[in-house]
C-alpha cells in the first residue's frame, strides 16, 4: 500500500481509477443520511435538504485501479439545488476535530465526500456532479492527490433509491483541467454524457 501511495500512478493518469468498492456499513450509513435529509426537509414544509459526509478508505493495494470506501460519516451540512459546500467555520473545524480523533483509531484516511442530490422522481438519476460539485472535487484532489490520498466524489439520489428499494449511487473523479480527451465530452469513466444536466 505505501509503495503505491508513493507511487502515486493516478498523477500522471486522469483515467487510473476503473473501480470503487464501498462497504456495506458505509452505504448504510450515506443511505440513511441521505434519507434523513430527505424527511426533515419535507417535514419543514419544503423540498428534501440535501447533505454531505466524508469517506473513509483507501486505494485496494491488491487491485490498484480501484478505491475501497470502509466508513462514511455525515457533516453538519445541509443545502438546497447543488449547493451543498463546506465552507462554513464550524463544519471545517468538525472536519478537523473528526480527522484528528480518527487518525488516532483508524488505519485509512478520509478519501472522498459524499452528499445527495433529492430533487425529484423524474426519468434520469440525479447521480452527477453539477459545477459546485466538480469545483469542489477538483479542489480535494489537488489538495489530496499528491500526498497519496486519492480523493472520489459520491453522489446518492435519496428519492430514487426509496422508490427503486436499492442504493441509487455513483462514484466521480474530475478531469484536471489542463487534461484534454481526445474524445469530445468523455466523462472519466469512459462514457461519452450527450446531454448536460
Amino acid at each position: 500500500m505505501e509503495a503505491l501511495q508513493n507511487k502515486k500512478p493516478w498523477m500522471k493518469e486522469p483515467k487510473y481509477f476503473q473501480r470503487v468498492a464501498l462497504s456495506p456499513s458505509a452505504i448504510t450509513k450515506m443511505t440513511m443520511h441521505c434519507a434523513r435529509g430527505v424527511k426533515k426537509g419535507i417535514a419543514q414544509g419544503g423540498n428534501p435538504i440535501e447533505v454531505m459526509g466524508l469517506l473513509l478508505g483507501r486505494p485496494d493495494p491488491e487491485s490498484p485501479t480501484s478505491l475501497i470506501v470502509t466508513d462514511a460519516f455525515p457533516l453538519p451540512i445541509e443545502g438546497f439545488e447543488t449547493r451543498v459546500i463546506a465552507d462554513d467555520e464550524d463544519v471545517v473545524n468538525h472536519m478537523i476535530n473528526l480527522t484528528e480523533r480518527l487518525e488516532h483509531t483508524r488505519k485509512e484516511k478520509f478519501m472522498g465526500w459524499y452528499h445527495s442530490h433529492p430533487f425529484d422522481l423524474g426519468d434520469h438519476s440525479h447521480c452527477f456532479l453539477s459545477q459546485t460539485d466538480l469545483s469542489t472535487q477538483l479542489q480535494w484532489q489537488r489538495a489530496e492527490d499528491p500526498h497519496g490520498n486519492p480523493f472520489v466524489a459520491i453522489v446518492l439520489d435519496p428519492l430514487r433509491s426509496t422508490h427503486l428499494g436499492s442504493p441509487q449511487l455513483k462514484a466521480f473523479r474530475a478531469f484536471p483541467p489542463e487534461y484534454s480527451s481526445p474524445v469530445p465530452n468523455q466523462c472519466p469513466d469512459g462514457t461519452v454524457e450527450h446531454s448536460e444536466q
